[in-house]
Order: C-alpha cells, then sequence, then structure tokens
C-alpha cells in the first residue's frame, strides 16, 4: 500500500493558495488513493506519488568565463505526480517546483536550475495496435510528457537537474513478448520560463510555453539478447532522431535540421561477468551560425559522438565494479570553413557519463575526447557509492570548451582541459522513501583551461554537495 503525505518544506517552494491547494489535494487524495489500492472491484484507480528534494551546493575556484570566486545554492525540487486510471485511458497531471536560495550575485543560475511552480505534464494515454503483433502490447501517450529511452543519451527525463525537461505531441512505444521494444515519437520542448537571470534569481513564477517551432522526431528500436549462444545479455539499438527548427517573434534560433542515427550494444553489469556499453551517432543536416534574424546563411553540419565503457563486476560481498571509458564528441576544426561539426547535446544526459553537473558540470559532449577509469560499489542494498576519474581535452582546439565558454579560435591554448575526479554516495537505510547523497568533485586545469584568452584560470576548481530527496 502506497503512503501518502505532504512534507513540511521551507517557506517559498509553495506559495500562498498554491501550497494551500496542494495540501488539500495531497490529503484528498490519500484517501482516494488508499481506497483504490484495495478497491480491486471498480474499473477506475487513482494513484498519487511524488517527491520533494533538497540539495545544497558549494563551488570553489569558478572555471567559467568571466566569473571567478566561488558560487553556492540550496536548490529545492518538488514532484507531485497525480493518475486516473479507466476502462479506456489513463490521465496523468505532474507539477513541478523547483527553486534556488542563498545564491551568490554570479552563481551560474538559469532554466536548468530554476522554475517555480508549474505543469511538467498533462497527458492522455491509451492501449494501441502493436507494430509486434499477437502477444505484446503497445501504448499511445498524447500531451505534455516526459520521455526516457534506452541509454537516455539522445533523450531523458533527467533526474539530476534541478528542472526536468518535457515536450508537448505525441509518443508511441510497443513492447513485444520477447522484450523487443519500438518507440517512435514527434514533440515540441516545453519553453521554460521567466528566462531572464534576475527573475530567475528571486523565483519569480512564469508559466511554460510550447516552442512549437522546434519539432524533435525519433524512430528507435531496442532488441535484447542478439547473440544469445555467443554473448548472453548483449542488447542491441538502432536509432534515427531528429531535430526541426524554424525562427518566431518570441523564440529565434539557429534554424537547425539535423539528422542524427545511430546504434548501441549494451550488456548490462553483473557479477562475475563482463558489461559492455557502446553508442555511437552521426548527425548531419544544417543550422546557422547564430540564432540573430540577421544571420541567413547556412552552414552543413556534420558532427559525431561515441561513448564506449567495458567494465567487470567481481565476486565480492561489495561488489565492485570496475570500468574504463571512453567519450569522444566532434568538434569544429575551422570555425571560418562554412561548416559546423560541433556535436551538440541536445535532449540527453550527461551526468551519468560524464558526473556530477548543476554548478559544477565542467563536461559535456560537445569538442569532447575523455577517456577515463569508473569504480562502482553497493555494499548492500541501503548502500551505493561510485568514484570517476578522467583526463578531458578538445577534439578541436580551434573550437569551444562549451560549458566554460571558452575559446581560442587560434588554436594557440592547447587543447588540454584537466583532470576531473567525482565521486558520489548514496544511502537508503534510515527510513523508508528517503535517500542521502553526498558528492564531491574535482577538477584540476591543463593548459587549455589555464591559458585561454578570458579563462578565470583557478588553480583548482572543489565541488561538494548534499542531498535530501523524500519519495512518497
Amino acid at each position: 500500500m502506497k503512503r501518502f503525505c505532504v512534507s513540511k518544506l521551507k517557506t517559498g517552494v509553495f506559495t500562498g493558495p498554491a501550497r494551500l491547494l496542494a495540501i488539500i489535494a495531497a490529503f484528498m487524495a490519500a484517501a482516494a488513493g488508499a481506497r483504490a489500492q484495495t478497491d480491486t472491484s471498480t474499473d477506475f484507480r487513482f494513484d498519487l506519488s511524488g517527491e520533494t528534494r533538497a540539495r545544497y551546493e558549494s563551488l570553489n575556484g569558478q572555471f567559467r568565463a568571466g566569473r571567478t570566486g566561488s558560487d553556492q545554492a540550496l536548490f529545492l525540487r518538488t514532484l507531485l505526480h497525480a493518475r486516473l486510471t479507466t476502462p479506456v485511458a489513463r490521465f496523468g497531471i505532474e507539477l513541478q517546483d523547483s527553486r534556488a536560495y542563498f545564491d551568490d550575485i554570479g552563481t551560474p543560475l538559469s532554466t536548468g536550475t530554476v522554475n517555480p511552480l508549474d505543469i511538467l505534464q498533462a497527458y492522455v494515454r491509451v492501449d494501441a495496435p502493436s507494430v509486434f503483433g499477437d502477444g505484446s502490447d503497445a501504448r499511445l501517450t498524447l500531451g505534455r510528457q516526459t520521455v526516457s529511452i534506452g541509454s537516455k543519451r539522445q533523450i531523458e527525463r533527467i533526474s539530476y537537474a534541478n528542472v526536468i525537461k518535457s515536450y508537448t505531441g505525441a509518443y508511441y512505444s510497443a513492447t513485444s513478448a520477447r522484450g523487443d521494444q519500438f518507440h517512435a515519437l514527434m514533440l515540441a520542448p516545453v519553453g521554460r520560463h521567466p528566462g531572464d537571470r534576475a527573475a530567475i534569481g528571486d523565483n519569480q513564477m512564469s508559466g511554460d510555453e510550447e516552442e512549437w517551432n522546434r519539432t524533435i522526431w525519433a524512430v528507435h528500436y531496442q532488441r535484447p539478447d542478439l547473440i544469445p549462444d555467443f554473448w548472453p545479455g548483449l542488447s542491441g539499438d538502432l536509432f534515427v532522431y531528429g531535430l526541426e527548427e524554424r525562427d518566431t517573434d518570441a523564440t529565434p534560433t539557429p534554424n537547425r535540421h539535423y539528422v542524427t542515427p545511430g546504434f548501441r550494444l549494451h550488456r548490462a553489469p553483473a557479477t562475475g561477468q563482463v558489461d559492455l556499453d557502446l553508442e555511437a551517432a552521426w548527425r548531419f543536416g544544417r543550422r546557422r551560425a547564430g540564432s540573430a534574424a540577421s544571420d541567413t546563411t547556412n552552414l552543413d553540419v556534420s558532427a559525431g559522438m561515441v561513448f564506449a565503457a567495458l567494465g567487470y563486476t567481481f565476486e565480492h560481498a561489495w561488489k565492485p565494479r570496475l570500468a574504463l571509458e571512453y567519450y569522444w564528441a566532434s568538434g569544429d576544426d575551422d570555425p571560418n570553413d562554412g561548416r559546423f561539426d560541433q556535436y551538440e547535446r541536445l535532449f540527453g544526459s550527461r551526468r551519468t557519463d560524464l558526473n556530477n553537473t548543476s554548478l559544477h558540470g565542467p563536461l559535456t559532449p560537445a569538442n569532447l575526447n575523455a577517456p577515463g577509469m569508473r569504480l562502482e560499489l553497493a555494499p548492500s542494498p541501503d548502500w551505493d557509492g561510485r568514484l570517476a576519474w578522467s583526463a578531458a581535452s578538445l577534439d578541436s582546439a580551434r573550437d569551444s570548451w562549451v560549458i566554460a565558454g571558452l575559446r581560442d579560435e587560434s588554436g594557440q591554448s592547447g587543447r588540454f582541459i584537466g583532470h576531473t575526479l567525482d565521486s558520489r554516495v548514496r544511502y537508503r537505510g534510515l527510513i523508508d522513501g528517503l535517500e542521502l547523497e553526498l558528492g564531491a568533485s574535482i577538477l584540476l586545469p591543463g593548459g587549455f583551461a589555464d591559458n585561454a584568452p578570458g579563462s578565470p584560470a583557478p588553480d583548482r576548481t572543489v565541488f561538494g554537495y548534499a542531498q535530501a530527496t523524500f519519495t512518497f
């Protein structure tokens, strides 16, 4: 039986009528949900779930262009997801409230960290004919929704970020009896508001709106056990993702028209066996250099990415897994050749592979060449931890270090960004539904980070966070 409660949050997470309505709704849903959980005679069921999360972050030794010193912030996020299942469809609505407090004047806040009370999801989901025929199932989801597929490198419902992305449109998914999956979608990203730094810092509320001038489409197929006689447990993905966009008065764009085909081979970690994660994608199309209306010159796009990890989990009580990793994302070799060859992260994740983000997060899959290693431990169901290292360089010395906003078009500053060391520990054994998490990161800057024009050139960057998440 599910537990329902309203957590006591710091004033400001819900304010005024919104807070009162949220509390009333939660208590009403608790009773309705509890009845629905125990009454199997009805064709209607109501479910309520959610989470409240607080994370304090501190960074010393800012590496971003135009900033120096330290940053800090307290990030709060609350989610409340109500679902009504009927004989013909499931209806869902999810609220998201994401705020920041105690930040410094120059703290790099954005719509990725702050988005006060708004509708994250509002959808209807129905059963649909399956592409796999008899013995399989499929569903079609219409409306505003979050999406995660496969490795989540192409599209993800992001968990660590303080603000989760959502999209509006149609998403079809089907699963065969043997576990094959087929996904197809056509969605418009939801633009988050407000967008200016002052309003974001004040946690001002402004309704999010669909960016109908942008369209994401995709076809993604997953097959389990590709070669069971040779390598049991190896699955494969084939996918094509696309992005089409055009300018509007409210939303200028670089007019990107992308097609990104790719594949993935994956074998999940398990005690006493080798695991594998290999994903590659190539992007082609066209775009403009910037979003200015005066920029009407199309640039040909040819960009790619490769992620590879090879690991082994040892037979020990702590289940230690050691893995070698490599992340490559192309950079633009010549800023004046009429081409755009930098791979861009559009709607997928980066924290899973490239570690702690938010106020830190120096690495993203764009103009990146980063070999590394990872150690993961799971001493018990309540404890787990990881330690990751990478030696990060620019793929092209003339292209930008994207997160830092630094670029040397001459290429004279070199390529080496620096060594990164990231750690995380999680504990779930205190009370049911509560997860505690601590993390720390160090960036030891290399030649490019020290010498690029406009670099604050810190001796090192040290980042840490403490997080508590209560899920109900």
